[in-house]
């Protein structure tokens, strides 16, 4: 038995950074209380999701790895606890901006960071405006509980990026999101769209999957997002082992013994089975391939 517990959070952002950060450390030590030895907080925790807009005013959030606040706080709180923190941050390198993540390990050192592959552009998430595409192609750490692989909110809507990091070795995947409701109609309610692409990871994979997304509204002018929470862990059968609601700020831990999940990734064959060799069309955009 090699069994590993681990921790979706979800909580509202103000635009006070260190209480946004105070608030975090809180479900962190909650999670820990709680047996979580991989806890994960969710996408860009440190602000308010300002990419409802395009202000060139909001690259001020941008911090470089080694002076990012949230990363030097928990990086004391990781060596403290003994827990495994994914943080998600706005990175500034030289004259380029990432949506990033750096992963920190339970001794509190960076293990390293990914930026996010996939960077999406429509009304009240115009991330494109503020985000290079990331360059560092999808990761998997070992870490002292278990090979992790982290993918960045719109990343989860590709299976490519799952199947990827499970080929690279990750017993378990991490998504931190912030996703809600569509400023330019409100009709629209991508909740269980949402869940299901990730289910669906995690069922195809037979990998674990763990979302942590935010909750609350968020205005900017005349734009605003309800973000719908709803984080949640599920197990390598698509199944979901524990889920929040759309409003509250909580804590969500399950566990899996990772030495029994190898075994049945090499059962059921799914990766024993794959044809590669078939399998090139996916690297076009079209669907024809062309060989120049």
């Amino acid at each position: 038995m090699r069994n590993v517990k681990v921790a979706a959070t979800q909580m509202s952002c103000s635009s006070n950074k260190e209480e946004n950060i105070a608030k975090a450390d809180q479900l962190v030590r909650e999670a820990a209380r709680q047996g979580a030895q991989i806890i994960l907080l969710q996408e860009l925790f440190e602000t308010p999701y300002f990419c409802q807009k395009e202000k060139s005013d909001y690259y001020v959030y941008a911090t470089e790895l080694e002076e990012n606040a949230a990363i030097q706080h928990f990086r004391k709180v990781a060596k403290e606890l003994e827990v495994v923190l994914p943080i998600s941050f706005y990175e500034k390198k030289n004259n380029a901006r990432y949506n990033s993540l750096a992963v920190i390990d339970a001794d509190g050192e960076v293990l390293g960071r990914y930026r996010k592959s996939h960077i999406p552009d429509g009304p009240g998430y115009e991330e494109k405006f503020y985000f290079n595409p990331g360059d560092t192609g999808f990761k998997v750490w070992k870490t002292r509980y278990a090979k992790i692989g982290v993918g960045v909110c719109w990343d989860q809507w590709y299976p490519e990026a799952a199947r990827c990091m499970a080929l690279m070795g990750a017993e378990l995947l991490f998504y931190p999101t912030a996703i809600g409701s569509e400023p330019q109609d409100g009709s629209i309610d991508s909740k269980d769209h949402w869940q299901m692409c990730m289910l669906g990871h995690a069922a195809s994979n037979l990998v674990p999957v763990i979302a942590s997304n935010r909750v609350g509204i968020e205005t900017d002018e005349d734009s605003s997002i309800t973000f719908y929470g709803s984080s949640f862990i599920a197990g390598p059968q698509g199944n979901k082992v524990a889920e929040a609601d759309r409003t509250e700020e909580t804590v969500l831990v399950a566990e899996f013994d990772l030495g029994q999940l190898e075994i049945q990734r090499i059962e059921w064959g799914i990766f024993r089975d794959r044809r590669p060799d078939l399998y090139k069309i996916i690297t076009s955009y079209d669907g024809e391939l062309r060989i120049d």
